[in-house]
């Protein structure tokens, strides 16, 4: 192995870009010498990786919202397969999106370079025959929910709990006067968040009916301050019409969603890794989400478990409300958010989120990755920077 090795980090949405920011960091600490390239967010740029492709070229989420940019999407699979054949990286770490990464892990195989994949892909929820390509091709799993490290070794695939990296990402709860200050807001008046996603497709399908659904709960509540944290990339001026067209004059803020969460009475919070930051901040959120028709339908087909959420997985119960596809209407959202602004049904949910909490463990999964990462670059697994004859253009010619 060369003494200054580079490690080619591929990352996606939002979350992925915080979780794999983290690490490269970790890793940093851990080995000075290492380098990074690949694909990623705003965060991954920050940590100094040399991004080839914005992570924003292939976010998108179901059947129909993927077609459009599929063209796109294996070009990116392709450029970054080049780049791994012709930079020999002595690893690849892949961070979550599944349907992205699980496709150029065949072809990072092929190269012979080893491969841990961090913020394990949910197959034990969503296709799990899935397992079987991820036994051949991955040969580390890092794992952030307890129950999956002894699921994904029951198959065969070398897996290690780390622990969840949003413990290390979210703040300390607190009353929510203490958010309300930290964000300038009234300390006095009510709050709600509203969290609609990061993605355009999210965007475009939630956020006219969040903006009707808080309409609707600020007519209940004189003197609401609607908050809304801002994903990097997304259009502040589309989103802050959708609520303006409702009658509702949005607070924006940049990022900084867990601290909305925390100085919130009640979230609306779009399904994602979302959904866990707002629990760990102990406030009762209503879940929501919705896709195309055709792929709700794939989902209802190809689904395991009965609930969608992060929270309630963990919970292992409904204990906060999932309003998806059809049932992601105004007048329902405000039904649940009015039911648990207070009394037996808040009280009833946040003891639930004070448990889950315990259930995650200790913050440090990104040190704790970071260790397993190295453990695997220095046990000799790294490849040697010269390809063998044959193998790169193997690895081209792979299908996505």
């Amino acid at each position: 192995m060369d003494s200054s090795p580079e490690i080619l980090v591929v990352a996606g949405e939002a979350s992925g870009d915080a979780h794999a920011a983290g690490l490269v960091r970790a890793l940093r600490a851990l080995r000075p010498d290492l380098s990074f390239f690949g694909m990623g967010g705003a965060q991954l740029a920050a940590a100094g990786v040399e991004r080839l492709y914005d992570a924003r070229e292939i976010s998108v989420m179901g059947i129909t919202e993927v077609l459009p940019k599929l063209f796109r999407i294996l070009g990116v699979m392709r450029g970054l397969a080049r780049a791994a054949a012709a930079r020999r990286p002595a690893l690849a770490i892949l961070v979550d999106i599944p349907d992205f990464n699980l496709r150029l892990a065949r072809r990072l195989k092929a190269l012979g370079i080893p491969i841990a994949w961090y913020i394990s892909p949910m197959v034990w929820a969503w296709r799990p025959g899935r397992v079987k390509q991820i036994a051949c091709d991955v040969d580390r799993m890092l794992c952030i929910l307890p129950f999956e490290e002894p699921w994904y070794r029951a198959r065969g695939v070398p897996a290690s709990f780390v622990g969840s990296p949003v413990l290390e990402q979210v703040p300390a709860p607190a009353e929510p006067a203490h958010f309300r200050r930290a964000l300038g807001l009234d300390e006095a008046r009510p709050v709600l968040a509203v969290l609609p996603g990061s993605r355009a497709s999210e965007l475009r399908r939630l956020g006219p009916e969040l903006a009707r659904a808080a309409a609707r709960i600020a007519a209940e509540r004189p003197g609401l301050q609607v908050v809304v944290p801002v994903a990097p990339g997304v259009d502040r001026d589309a989103l802050a019409q959708w609520f303006e067209a409702a009658g509702v004059h949005p607070v924006l803020v940049d990022g900084r969603a867990p601290e909305v969460v925390g100085a919130s009475d009640v979230a609306v919070v779009a399904s994602g890794t979302a959904t866990l930051e707002a629990g760990l901040m102990l406030r009762p959120l209503v879940v929501v989400y919705r896709v195309s028709a055709l792929s709700g339908l794939v989902g209802r087909l190809l689904l395991k478990v009965k609930h969608v959420s992060l929270v309630n997985l963990l919970a292992g119960r409904a204990l906060v409300p999932e309003l998806l596809q059809r049932e992601v209407r105004a007048e329902r959202i405000a039904a649940e958010v009015a039911r648990l602004w207070s009394g037996p049904a808040r009280d009833e949910v946040v003891a639930g989120l004070v448990r889950l909490r315990e259930v995650l463990g200790e913050s440090g999964a990104s040190a704790r990755a970071a260790a397993a990462v190295r453990e695997l670059l220095d046990s000799g697994a790294a490849v040697s920077r010269k390809a063998l004859p044959g193998v790169a253009a193997s690895a081209m010619s792979r299908g996505p």
